[in-house]
Formats: structure tokens, C-alpha cells, sequence
């Protein structure tokens, strides 16, 4: 679903979108390729993208910190080993030495290397990381870690803000 201004907005369920073009709240701007919502006497495109007529203001778009999205972030892989059985989060920065809950001190570890590691710096203990911890943005999530991403969605996902590393 796609703000007024062609931003992207959430993702919803194919019954909403029908029901918001339908009630003329939202315009069909991509349809879902070979793919159909059939009635008894009628056949209508099935959505894969639609613009609301009104814009909506959201105060926060941002990902929200928490468990999942961490593992969904590291692709649920232990970034120390590859390991992706046993998970856990590891703080980079210990909690002890300081360290805080946040996007860029915190990954997904497999319980071996969170116990190897310790309430140590990773320089300490000799250990690297594969890729180095980000906040993504919103837009990002969408596109990459929502599980589920149609081809159609593409050209309203690739604008828009760049991931900082």
C-alpha cells in the first residue's frame, strides 16, 4: 500500500486492498501478474499495489528494535560462525562494560559463541564479526526482510532512503 505521495506505507492483505479500491479510498496502480478475483458474472484484476487518495501522516516509520528483527537483520545466522541453530542476541559492547541495546551493538550469536565471548570485547577474545550491525530503514525492511516480496513491488521499494553502514 503506497501513501498519496507514492511512498510506501505497509504492507495489507489482498481483501483490504480490494475492499479499499472498491469503496474508492485507494486507486489500483499494479496488478498482481496472472491473478484474478472472480465473482459469479464478473472478473477483476487481483492487487499488487495500490495509492491511498488521502494522505496519511505517520509520525514513525521507523523498525522497531526487538528480537526478530535482529535475526531477521542477520538473515538468522549467528554472526560470528554461520551457525543457525541455537540463537541468541550478543551485545558487541557488553552490558557490564557499558554497553547498550540498540541496532549497532546488537547480534544475532548461536549460544557457543555468546558463551566463548563472553562479557568480553570481541578484540579480547580474538573473534570477528561477518557483517557489521545497522539500523535499516523502512523501506529496506520491506523489501528485504519481510518474507514475502512480489516483483510488482519493486519499483516503489528501490526509491526512496539508502541503508547507512
Amino acid at each position: 500500500m503506497l501513501n498519496q505521495d507514492y511512498s510506501p506505507l505497509t504492507i495489507c492483505t489482498v481483501q483490504r486492498a480490494i475492499l479499499l479500491v472498491f469503496l474508492d479510498k485507494a486507486d489500483l496502480m499494479t496488478p498482481a501478474s496472472d491473478a484474478f478475483i472472480r465473482t459469479v458474472s464478473s472478473s477483476y484484476p487481483m492487487p499488487a499495489v495500490i495509492r491511498l487518495h488521502r494522505y496519511i501522516n505517520l509520525p514513525y516509520r521507523g523498525v522497531v528494535l526487538t528480537r526478530n528483527n535482529i535475526f531477521k537483520r542477520d538473515n538468522h545466522t549467528c554472526q560470528y560462525c554461520g551457525n543457525e541453530k541455537d540463537l541468541t542476541l550478543d551485545h558487541l559492547i557488553p552490558k557490564a562494560k557499558g554497553g547498550k541495546s540498540s541496532w549497532y551493538n546488537l547480534v544475532t550469536a548461536c549460544k557457543k559463541c555468546n558463551a566463548r565471548k563472553g562479557d568480553y570485547p570481541l578484540e579480547e577474545v580474538g573473534m570477528k564479526i561477518k557483517q557489521r550491525p545497522f539500523k535499516p530503514n523502512y523501506i529496506m525492511f520491506i523489501r528485504d526482510f519481510s518474507g514475502y516480496v512480489c516483483e510488482e513491488w519493486m519499483p516503489f521499494l528501490k526509491s526512496g532512503e539508502v541503508a547507512k553502514f
